[in-house]
């Protein structure tokens, strides 16, 4: 049976595009986008280039006060803290339930199998396989209310992986060798191991980035890399 073919309202199409140029790093804190600009480059009406923006800023990787233009925005130290603990509460959340059941979702498997194959030379090209793993783990849980809870933060998630990876903040290989020993605690039955792990594995990357965009880093930035 044929695939079904995902159709994009012109709006819907307008938003993927901007969101892409987001999270490749094209577009970086500060940037601004008009409505103007948008509806001249894409050749849409400004009504529409208006409503991709506001979904964009829906989504918190826009922000703009009223009349004002929309403008990448800056996250600072205490914005960084809270993407990564409120995901780490969730992400916990899954890996406990995964170890009781010792189930690894082959969907982890798959992503983390594409980062081994990575280079440190593209690090950008590891935010998208790096997000489908901890989303699978999340989704794997069976819950739709956790999922759109994750759902919600991925989103700026992204926004933070674009940043440490777009710095060289972690290598390639260590993201893959710590993804690696979570699969192996869960599939062991071990949710505190992996609990434990996915902690140090968020804590080095908060705090690296925290020390990136200006703060005063906590310990975790100094944690060794796994080999």
């Amino acid at each position: 049976m044929a695939g079904r073919v995902r159709t994009l309202s012109i709006i819907d199409a307008l938003t993927e595009e901007l969101r892409g140029r987001l999270f490749s790093g094209e577009l970086a804190h500060d940037d601004t986008l008009t409505e103007a600009e948008v509806a001249r480059v894409y050749e849409v009406a400004r009504p529409t280039a208006k409503a991709a923006i506001e979904k964009l800023v829906g989504e918190g990787l826009l922000q703009r006060s009223a009349h004002k233009t929309a403008r990448v925005p800056k996250l600072g130290p205490d914005d960084v803290r809270d993407i990564y603990c409120t995901r780490a509460h969730l992400e916990s959340t899954a890996l406990r339930y995964l170890a009781q059941r010792a189930h690894v979702p082959d969907s982890a498997v798959t992503a983390n199998e594409a980062i081994s194959a990575m280079t440190d030379n593209a690090p950008l090209a590891i935010v998208e396989p790096d997000m489908r793993f901890h989303t699978s783990l999340v989704e794997a849980m069976g819950s739709p209310r956790t999922s759109r809870m994750f759902g919600s933060l991925v989103s700026e998630v992204r926004l933070c992986m674009v940043q440490v990876q777009g710095q060289h903040l972690l290598t390639t290989g260590s993201i893959a060798a710590e993804h690696r020993q979570i699969l192996d605690a869960v599939a062991s039955g071990n949710g505190e191991l992996a609990v434990s792990i996915l902690a140090d594995h968020l804590g080095r990357a908060r705090e690296r980035l925290v020390a990136a965009v200006g703060g005063v880093p906590g310990p975790e930035a100094e944690l060794p890399e796994p080999v």
